[in-house]
């Protein structure tokens, strides 16, 4: 379909625009850290908070999608906890690589859904992301801090510096902004809006420029079992098992085949930050992103002709 094509294909080129301002030199090593930075404090919760004021979340089943796309999400990291023992005994898969097929076979990318739903269905569709964005990022961050604490190899944390780090992580704050606007009489002021809207632009190409820079191609070219593990969980059986809970509670049409889009695009760039900023495997993230995202250009059209049939 050629709204996935053309939502996936620039996604592709930005990932390789980074890894080139990195192979080259044009932007220093130690710039890098700052752009992370403020994507990962800045720009993402902006585009979180935009996309979830904005969404007119009255007008679709919540609990229907919401439901499904959180259902889908706890059975896939089960799946992987529960593979995490034979991936350590007999592939030797450390903890830092467990962290990158975990990120990898769960979470999603929010823009490449926006943008593919947006231009299938419009503002409805757009509606439907936001509430996949408020059903699946407080859920995938606090599974994602879970698994980093236990498998990164950081010092112990007393449980309340752990709910600490959870409320102040980015993701969640900007959830809870959102919603609580999207519900605000009377709404922001309009250069408040703009303001917002604008430092969430910034967040797909500055998260997909980052993943790029960490990229390395001869690994790539070597895809190993980390790889197959997290795509073939995140691209195939995760929109498979959303869409069978989706139509059990009476989801159908359109907004089954939004359901596919949410469950079905690769990993987000933000998993790679996230790696970075708490100790996993870090490289392997971005291989695992960029291969996901090569993958998607078939996988996405397949997956949206067959099961939203």
């Amino acid at each position: 379909m050629s709204a996935v094509f053309a939502s996936l294909v620039p996604t592709f080129l930005i990932i390789a625009t980074g890894w080139l301002c990195r192979a080259t030199g044009f932007v220093d090593e130690k710039h890098w850290a700052g752009i992370e930075r403020a994507t990962y404090v800045i720009f993402f919760p902006a585009l979180i908070i935009d996309t979830l004021s904005r969404a007119d979340l009255g007008s679709v089943p919540v609990a229907g999608v919401g439901g499904a796309l959180i259902g889908a999400i706890l059975i896939m990291a089960t799946i992987v906890l529960v593979l995490r023992p034979v991936l350590e005994r007999r592939f030797g898969i450390d903890g830092p690589t467990f962290t990158s097929i975990f990120q990898g076979a769960t979470r999603w990318n929010t823009f490449v859904g926006l943008s593919v739903a947006g231009s299938l269905f419009g503002q409805r569709g757009i509606a439907l992301i936001a509430v996949a964005i408020a059903a699946m990022v407080p859920l995938l961050n606090l599974l994602a801090f879970y698994v980093f604490i236990r498998y990164a190899g950081q010092p112990r944390q007393s449980p309340w510096k752990i709910l600490h780090s959870f409320v102040t992580n980015p993701f969640i704050w900007s959830c809870a902004v959102g919603l609580t606007l999207n519900l605000l009489v009377p709404p922001l002021p309009q250069p408040i809006v703009g303001y917002i809207e604008i430092m969430g632009r910034a967040a797909l190409a500055a998260g997909l420029l980052i993943v790029g820079a960490g990229l390395d191609i001869r690994r790539l070219s070597r895809p190993g079992l980390p790889h197959f593990i997290a795509s073939g969980l995140k691209l195939f059986l995760m929109p498979v098992v959303a869409v069978t809970l989706a139509r059990h509670v009476g989801v159908a049409g359109n907004d089954i085949v939004v359901t596919i889009i949410a469950a079905s695009v690769p990993t987000a760039s933000a998993a790679y930050v996230l790696a970075r900023q708490m100790g996993g495997n870090a490289p392997l993230m971005a291989e695992i992103l960029t291969l996901q995202t090569l993958i998607a250009l078939v996988s996405m059209p397949l997956l949206i002709s067959t099961l939203g049939a």
